[in-house]
């Protein structure tokens, strides 16, 4: 499987509803590295480097997040692959 990075912004209600650390679980659990970080809009960065069977499941699930969130939208880009140790928030 081929490695890859993305840069996901989730936008809606996703500050104060444990969006970071349920994205931080949800990667840890399927091995992928990276970090979740709130941006002064409101809404949430995450990176996200893995495999990209890995990495399309994490995409899936952002489109949710945990059940207090509402997802209104998520930008997907791919970004230069770049190796990271954990997936931290931020």
């Amino acid at each position: 499987m081929e490695e890859q990075c993305i840069r996901v912004v989730v936008s809606g209600r996703v500050q104060g509803v444990n969006f970071r650390a349920s994205a931080q679980e949800q990667a840890k659990s399927k091995g992928i590295s990276g970090y979740a970080k709130n941006l002064s809009n409101g809404g949430v960065e995450i990176v996200a480097c893995g495999d990209e069977s890995a990495i399309e499941w994490l995409v899936e699930w952002l489109h949710k997040g945990p059940a207090q969130a509402r997802v209104d939208e998520v930008k997907v880009e791919s970004i230069p692959y770049k190796p990271r140790k954990e997936f931290s928030v931020k």
